[in-house]
């Protein structure tokens, strides 16, 4: 028995020996252009889900009405558009481009409209780790982050008003995908 715990402890010593040569000696890639590790994908998205389920507001405060569509596009359109884009607009910003994960283009097939405006707006209050997704906490005001989250949320379904100022009219997005951000 004993020698089985000291195999054990002489394990995760090795492991976490290697994990510590692996990171320090530079040997993981950083790179935006790097493929990503073994299981990255799969462990910051688990993680993620978890944290924004447990952490993400479960109730609005403000109506999903016209005024705050409209204003949610408007702030979407000065904040977002750049890396998560527009409506019928198929160009990918040279921004977006470059990013790791590349930020979802959320008016061509993976939108948000079928995540709840709690989790939509976690990820625009706090941003989101190892990505560009930063938080627009410092810059943007509550009503503002819930403007964007439900108009994001009701995307598939805006006023004319808040279809102008996003650019025209919106097409179907597709099917739901999960995504990061």
């Amino acid at each position: 028995m004993r020698s089985f715990i000291l195999g054990i402890i002489v394990t995760l010593v090795c492991i976490a020996a290697g994990a510590y040569v692996y990171f320090g000696g530079g040997y993981a890639p950083v790179a935006t252009s790097a493929a990503p590790m073994p299981f990255e994908r799969q462990m910051a998205n688990m993680a993620l889900k978890a944290h924004v389920d447990k952490q993400a507001p479960k109730s609005v405060p403000i109506a999903a009405d016209e005024a705050n569509l409209t204003a949610g596009a408007d702030t979407y359109k000065s904040n977002c558009a750049g890396c998560h884009g527009l409506p019928g607009k198929s160009d990918i910003s040279p921004a977006a481009k470059g990013e790791f994960p590349k930020p979802p283009q959320l008016f061509t097939g993976h939108g948000v409209t079928d995540d709840p405006p709690g989790v939509t707006y976690w990820k625009v209050a706090n941003g989101i780790r190892l990505t560009g997704m930063p938080s627009f906490k410092p810059s943007l005001s509550e009503t503002q982050m819930w403007q964007v989250s439900l108009m994001l949320a009701n995307a598939d379904k805006l006023p004319p008003a808040a279809q102008q100022v996003l650019g025209g009219e919106l097409t179907p997005q597709g099917p739901p995908h999960q995504h990061q951000h």
